[in-house]
């Protein structure tokens, strides 16, 4: 397939049409398949906003949440960065053929590096009100991160998930300074997180939602508020 061709199949349409073309489809109750409606309205709404990336990313992120989260019993606590990482690995675990590692690292190599070299959205930055005590512990921590995205660097066969969750942990603070009015829309202040943050997702969620229609007998649980709905034996 030419380049246009497969950045034509990762945009919406061309995801809902793969997924339409899917025998699963035609299953109204199948949760996969309330996944991929959400994902994929979420990630088409996403695409309308090319020249504001506050909401382009707040949409892609909604996008992103359809996939990962499950439904969990009232006495479970739900922590929602741990069902992010157990999302990761089971979604490196079918990339088979390094597509997320290969395309990061050769479209969004430098977003990627200077997002993860941003204090601000590194969420120890902001835990302390200490400012004094805080800054050299921050900074230990950070330093620490930084080099054990090198290591992964080094070792990409089995470190995608580190490098994915290092990542995302970056745009999970800035997902919760958006969501919770931390910062100012279209603010001139760290305009670049936003910007770069909303371009890594604009690549990676069509990748992710590709990846899971490849895989759509397997089991990726009951999707968040999904009463009514059942499951498919886990291949």
């Amino acid at each position: 397939m030419s380049k246009d061709g497969i950045a034509a199949a990762l945009t919406a349409a061309g995801l809902e049409a793969k997924w339409k073309s899917s025998p699963c489809s035609e299953e109204r109750e199948n949760p996969f398949n309330l996944r991929m409606r959400r994902a994929i309205s979420w990630l088409a709404r996403a695409e309308q906003e090319r020249d504001d990336p506050d909401a382009a990313f707040i949409f892609y992120w909604i996008s992103f949440n359809a996939l990962y989260s499950i439904d969990r019993p009232a006495s479970y606590k739900y922590v929602e960065r741990s069902a992010i990482r157990d999302y990761f690995q089971k979604i490196v675990s079918i990339d088979i053929d390094d597509v997320l590692y290969d395309s990061v690292w050769e479209k969004f190599t430098g977003p990627i590096r200077v997002l993860l070299d941003n204090q601000y959205v590194f969420n120890p930055f902001w835990l302390s009100s200490d400012r004094e005590r805080a800054d050299a512990d921050w900074r230990r921590q950070f330093n620490n991160k930084l080099s054990s995205i090198h290591r992964a660097l080094g070792n990409r066969s089995r470190n995608t998930t580190v490098i994915l969750n290092e990542l995302f942990d970056r745009l999970y603070v800035l997902r919760s300074q958006l969501i919770h009015g931390g910062a100012t829309w279209q603010g001139r202040v760290n305009r670049s997180q936003v910007q770069d943050g909303a371009a890594i997702m604009a690549f990676l969620v069509p990748h992710f939602i590709n990846l899971m229609l490849d895989k759509p007998d397997d089991n990726w649980g009951i999707p968040a508020y999904a009463l009514g709905t059942k499951i498919l034996p886990s291949v």
